[in-house]
């Protein structure tokens, strides 16, 4: 079973507003609901995709009631911790000239309810996936993706999708699959790209600190991939007009665990997970099962 945990779910209050203005009354002319949150987004494609997984996490409230009612009539398991202080969040993201995000604070994660989250972690057995995905709430320690791996047996391979502290301190508990994109790696290295060797020494100094596999996306350009056998693939991107970047990363890393475990090898798995992020950018939402595989028709 695949496990995904995502410390901060919400609910993605999706809206446009034709040439909004602060100070009055705007209408929207389109709105929708998503269930947000990185790992809830893996959640999501790899149940495109047919693979089952249970969402971790921490809910409360009628939001968070909303959740998991939700998933679970799209197919997807949930083994939440519902927690009583404040309630799961909404975030609003309006499009119009410009677009606009308000997201919410999400509820409070007292001590008692990440341990009881550890608790889970610790049963999880040979032959699971967890993937742990983007940011720490500020009611839970920063050394809480730290914790959560201590606690996984030797035997589980885990996924880490964050930015750059929380990726790093990870690092020396050898990471399956860490997936930073070039303006992250840039970042993490202080350097700025001119050459995508560049690019593929800061994917193996990554490895040289822990990591096994690293898929770097690139935006237009494609993604590069350095596997834990010392291959370097590259892949180009699918054809399409971009009209949404939340959760396209989030793709990506389902994707590729799918190609994974589908046994396709790592070159077919990052063409999986291109495929994947370039279907949810070309959409309003997270991508479907036939929107994946039309982008891979268009792969270059």
């Amino acid at each position: 079973m695949i496990y995904t945990v995502t410390f901060n779910p919400a609910l993605d209050y999706v809206i446009q507003v034709n040439h909004f203005k602060a100070g009055q009354i705007n209408r929207n002319t389109k709105e929708d609901i998503f269930y947000g949150g990185k790992g809830i987004n893996v959640s999501c494609i790899l149940n495109e995709l047919n693979i089952e997984s249970t969402a971790l996490g921490f809910i409360a409230n009628f939001t968070g009631k909303a959740l998991k009612d939700g998933l679970s009539q799209m197919g997807i398991y949930t083994d939440f911790i519902e927690v009583q202080k404040g309630m799961t969040r909404i975030n609003v993201k309006m499009k119009s000239d410009e677009e606009t995000e308000i997201n919410g604070m999400g509820p409070v994660i007292e001590k008692v309810h990440f341990d009881a989250l550890l608790e889970k972690i610790h049963s999880l057995k040979k032959g699971d996936f967890l993937i742990l995905s983007g940011n720490i709430p500020s009611s839970v320690q920063s050394d809480a993706y730290e914790k959560v791996i201590e606690q996984l047996n030797e035997d589980v391979d885990f996924v880490i999708d964050a930015e750059k502290d929380l990726l790093m301190k990870t690092l020396p508990y050898h990471p399956f699959l860490i997936k930073p994109n070039n303006l992250e790696l840039q970042e993490i290295f202080g350097v700025t790209f001119e050459t995508e060797e560049q690019i593929i020494d800061c994917a193996k100094k990554l490895q040289e600190m822990g990591a096994k596999n690293v898929p770097v996306s690139m935006a237009k350009d494609g993604a590069i991939l350095v596997d834990e056998n010392g291959n370097v693939y590259k892949q180009g991107v699918c054809k399409g007009n971009v009209v949404n970047s939340v959760g396209a990363g989030d793709s990506m890393v389902a994707g590729f665990i799918a190609g994974v475990l589908k046994k396709k090898g790592y070159k077919e798995a990052l063409k999986l997970a291109t495929a994947c992020g370039g279907a949810t950018a070309f959409h309003s939402g997270l991508a479907t099962y036939d929107q994946i595989l039309d982008a891979m028709k268009t792969l270059e």
